[in-house]
């Protein structure tokens, strides 16, 4: 199997300020989202432009334009208590925008029906909460539609509508979606836009409170950096077809959404669970066989990386390329785009049973929550790699491992949690439990899976974050706040990343492939 191009799987997913260019797209959209309400003008978008750029966003999906979203700044206090949209948006011109007012109104949120069901309203939401962090706004208001109360209007006043869609007795797809992104319902206007037919006309105003803001001044202060992580202690059992597999990875990236997580982290190779059903005994072979599932698993994990709005660290998993096999783990970022690193030191077990290669490159990525790097399980025992990829701006270590006895396990915590002290780095470490009694050389799992800080008083007593209880199959879920460690490398205790003798001692990072080799300090 050749080396596979990894660009014919990415979907590149951009959220963006709107630009010119994508008015027409929008229009067009806009038709396909509300088919029997009045349109937008082209007048309108372009004086969203002209009088606030930096509250017209749109998510755009290999180049189409899939969801979009319209705001203003107002001072909410000078508004009627009864307003209707006309009045809010100055019939949809916005030239009643007010720079130094206190609250972000959103007037429009669209998604392309045919994306729906992909958090892209989600995305959208996300977007105008970190604008009214970032221009130090009050709060958020929006006047929602409820466009399921036409079939109870004659049975429901309004009020008692909102009630039973708040307690979940009825599913609104507006009004639900607001209340589970953190909106409170402020009131209910009647007549707030006309050809809103199946709200009857009515509308509910809304509020999101920026916890953040600071009332005498509109700077921004950024006091906390969070990023939440759910790390899955995943069961290895029998199973009976890739589809069966794909299910379990579902539920549990459905899970770490529920959670509100920024990444959801799968242990190391994880999808060796397939060869239960490959009815191939000798390992050589069987490794060959399920490397055959490449494909499926990338274009699984990327998709589900998306739909849940989650970054992916998808474990690692075996694949063939130019006639040998590598232990690969993959970051699917939720955009879309795919990186991926490969297992730098490889175990006599792996060159003795599966006759694993080693990778040559030590990787740091980008990600919309800072830089990660990615050491699978035996390459957190060798310091170096850490070392350079803390050099390199990482902020977290991820570590997938797959460990079969409590030796082994203890040699990847240990090494992780001394990587995360000696570097000032989190570390989180995610194993397989159970048992895969079909499969040659996968016969007991070991781990108990966690998250680990630096060890100063900014963090854990114990510099543990949170960890699974050993040997069962769950997740633990924790934040590591990169502000915190920002302000602890520069000031803790000890600053181990500082009062490093570079006169005494450097680390050489060879870089093989491109036989060019810069100096790291360490």
């Amino acid at each position: 199997m050749s080396k596979l191009d990894l660009k014919q799987f990415e979907k590149k997913l951009i959220v963006r300020n709107i630009e010119k260019e994508d008015i027409d797209q929008i229009l067009q959209m806009q038709k396909r989202c509300f088919p029997n309400m009045d349109p937008w003008k082209r007048e309108h978008l372009l004086s969203h432009l002209d009088h606030f750029p930096e509250g017209q966003f749109c998510i755009e999906l290999d180049g189409d334009i899939i969801g979009s979203c319209s705001s203003l700044i107002v001072n909410f206090d000078e508004y009627d208590d009864k307003h209707t949209w006309d009045d809010i948006t100055d019939e949809g011109y916005i030239t009643n925008h007010d720079p130094e007012g206190y609250n972000l109104y959103g007037i429009e949120v669209m998604v392309d029906p045919e994306y729906r069901g992909m958090k892209i309203g989600k995305r959208l939401y996300e977007a105008r909460k970190e604008l009214a962090r970032e221009l130090n706004l009050k709060s958020i208001i929006i006047g929602g539609r409820i466009p399921n109360y036409h079939k109870y209007q004659h049975e429901l006043t309004p009020r008692e509508y909102v009630e039973e869609v708040s307690t979940k007795n009825i599913y609104d797809p507006v009004l639900t979606f607001q209340i589970m992104n953190g909106f409170t319902v402020m009131r209910i206007n009647p007549g707030y836009l006309p050809d809103d037919v199946q709200s009857a006309k009515y509308a509910t105003l809304m509020e999101w409170n920026n916890i953040d803001y600071r009332a005498k001044s509109k700077r921004h202060f950024k006091t906390a950096y969070p990023v939440r992580i759910t790390v899955i202690q995943y069961m290895m059992k029998n199973i009976e077809s890739f589809e069966e597999f794909a299910r379990q990875v579902e539920y549990y990236v459905d899970v770490a959404y529920d959670f509100g997580s920024d990444f959801a982290v799968f242990p190391e190779i994880f999808t060796t669970q397939l060869m239960s059903f490959l009815e191939e005994k000798v390992p050589s072979k069987a490794v060959r066989k399920l490397s055959e599932f490449t494909e499926d698993y990338i274009e699984l994990f990327s998709h589900l990386a998306m739909k849940y709005n989650v970054n992916i660290v998808g474990g690692s998993h075996f694949v063939e390329e130019d006639d040998h096999i590598y232990n690969i783990a993959y970051l699917f970022r939720r955009d879309g785009t795919i990186e991926k690193q490969y297992k730098i030191h490889v175990t006599p077990n792996e060159r003795k049973w599966w006759g694993i290669q080693p990778g040559d490159a030590v990787k740091v990525f980008d990600t919309d929550c800072g830089k990660i790097a990615i050491q699978i399980c035996y390459d957190i025992q060798f310091p170096e790699l850490t070392r350079y990829a803390v050099d390199q701006g990482a902020n977290i270590i991820f570590v997938p491992f797959c460990t079969d006895d409590r030796q082994g396990y203890l040699r990847v915590r240990y090494c992780a949690q001394a990587r995360a002290v000696e570097n000032q780095v989190y570390t989180v470490i995610a194993g397989t439990v159970g048992n895969l009694t079909q499969v040659e050389n996968m016969d007991i799992q070991y781990a108990q899976s966690g998250i680990f800080t630096p060890s100063d008083f900014e963090f854990a007593r114990d510099g543990i974050i949170g960890e699974c209880h050993p040997n069962i199959e769950t997740v633990v879920v924790g934040d590591v706040d990169l502000e915190i460690l920002r302000r602890q490398r520069k000031s803790g205790t000890v600053r181990q990343l500082r009062d490093r003798r570079r006169d005494l001692f450097e680390i050489k990072y060879k870089n093989i492939r491109t036989e060019v080799k810069p100096q790291q300090k360490g």
